[in-house]
């Protein structure tokens, strides 16, 4: 679909770029011709994507362990990322989220998804921004975001309002800084299972029939998400700016994706809280 050196002479920085829809990015932009760059707290993980991803594509692919939720090491990964060569594209994917009845959420368990998916997010934006408007070089925001910024999601508020609150971002800033030759962008992903995802949002005891109700009938391939990725972060999207594309074969206009848990006993929602991971 894309010409092979399509990112060719980008760097690229993935945040959760170890698993899931970020390795699966990675690995695309890799494929076009990037040099990638992943970070994570799990450096083992970590190294592991990035060995095979060099093994398997020859490609130059580089890790940071990092810990989004704290602003100063933020900070210093970008200092390292600099010492090499500024930074081209940001793509904030790093998130987390898992399904509570919102009354029954502490503080500790808000704080847990609002610290990645919004704070995490907006440091590394405006590390990377800052960089990029004093040294006068183009960069592309690049945000993974989710269809309850369109619908709301029962269940999943601090997810909800952390990810409504990352779009208002990406519109904000592609006013303050598109003059100064950033671009911020955003998809909302529907369903694209990933273990880590499925193990918080889908466990046992949910409908197990949702995917069929899409008006595709399916659930999204990582592939797709990552060829869309790739167009929107490359030069060919250059006239894209303040722009979230919705990618969930229209689900969003049917559903929310939350229904089924109106209907959940409490015993269900007592057996969820007591398999949650602490911490």
């Amino acid at each position: 679909m894309f010409e092979k050196g399509l990112l060719a002479g980008k760097r690229i920085l993935v945040t959760g770029g170890g698993s899931g829809l970020g390795a699966a990015m990675g690995r695309r932009f890799v494929e076009l011709g990037a040099e990638l760059i992943i970070c994570g707290r799990r450096l083992d993980m970590l190294e592991t994507t990035a060995a095979r991803l060099r093994s398997e594509l020859g490609g130059k692919v580089g890790v940071i362990g990092c810990d989004i939720r704290d602003g100063a090491a933020v900070d210093a990964m970008m200092d390292e990322v600099w010492r090499v060569a500024p930074l081209d594209v940001l793509v904030n994917n790093a998130a987390a989220t898992f399904i509570a009845q919102t009354e029954h959420l502490s503080p500790r368990a808000a704080d847990a998804i609002l610290a990645p998916t919004l704070h995490g997010t907006m440091y590394c934006t405006l590390a990377a921004g800052k960089r990029w408007i004093d040294g006068k070089h183009a960069g592309v925001v690049l945000s993974i975001l989710s269809t309850s910024t369109i619908t709301g999601r029962a269940f999943t508020v601090p997810s909800a309002m952390a990810k409504s609150a990352v779009l208002a971002m990406t519109r904000s800033l592609a006013v303050e800084w598109g003059p100064k030759g950033v671009r911020t962008v955003a998809i909302a992903p529907g369903a694209f299972p990933t273990p880590g995802a499925s193990g918080q949002l889908r466990p046992e005891g949910r409908d197990q029939s949702w995917a069929h109700r899409n008006p595709l009938g399916r659930t999204g391939e990582h592939d797709e998400l990552a060829n869309l990725a790739s167009f929107l972060v490359s030069d060919q999207a250059g006239y894209i700016n303040g722009e979230m594309v919705v990618q969930d074969g229209g689900g969003h206009l049917r559903s929310s994706g939350a229904e089924d848990l109106l209907q959940w006993t409490d015993a269900q929602w007592q057996k969820q809280r007591e398999g949650r991971p602490k911490g």
